[in-house]
């Protein structure tokens, strides 16, 4: 299995960088999907494929992507991969109190929360051309729990413990008839309860 890579993204620069929803995009494909060219991520993301090759070359800029060595290929056909298995993007300690760090950061948690809606209604559109067996595998679960921090924390820690050996880009044994699927998990305090 290939080593774990997780980055924990503290710049503010690189969390304004990624505030860019086109940039979002790209770079949460590359993480599903793997090595992909900018025409391949183009034709997800539903920008040009100059467009994406410009938005990649900022995420190479900020140390996010790299282009894959040895492959064949120029500019559009040449693909690009992720330089880590897993990110965080937090502001540093010392910028918390900062209002720019507060703002880029709160707009990557929107474009996170907005893509894994728009991946969810276009999923639900696609869902009676599945297969049956991905139709009845396929969940939109909700769950209204009722929990201390600390259950919360360890609710958390324990998705994350049950989802990570299922991570496509660490994953050297996935099934013959396995395909790349968006998990979201979202847990917090429900607003305007006291």
């Amino acid at each position: 299995m290939p080593a774990e890579q997780r980055r924990h993204v503290t710049d503010l620069r690189v969390l304004r960088a990624m505030a860019n929803p086109v940039r979002y995009r790209i770079f949460s494909h590359l993480m599903a999907a793997g090595e992909q060219t900018a025409s391949e991520c183009a034709a997800v993301v539903g920008a040009s494929a100059s467009n994406c090759s410009y938005h990649l070359r900022e995420l190479e800029r900020f140390g996010l992507v790299e282009r894959v060595a040895d492959a064949a290929g120029d500019g559009r056909e040449r693909p690009w991969r992720t330089v880590g298995t897993g990110f965080s993007f937090h502001p540093g300690e010392d910028e918390r109190d900062d209002p720019a760090a507060r703002l880029a950061s709160t707009q990557l948690i929107h474009l996170g929360i907005d893509d894994t809606a728009a991946l969810a209604h276009a999923a639900t559109d696609a869902h009676e051309a599945l297969p049956e067996d991905w139709r009845d595998a396929a969940a939109l679960n909700s769950y209204g729990l009722r929990v201390s921090p600390a259950e919360l924390a360890a609710l958390v820690a324990g998705v994350d413990a049950l989802l990570r050996p299922y991570i496509g880009l660490t994953r050297d044994d996935a099934p013959a008839d396995a395909a790349p699927v968006h998990v979201a998990f979202q847990a917090f305090r429900l607003p305007g309860d006291a």
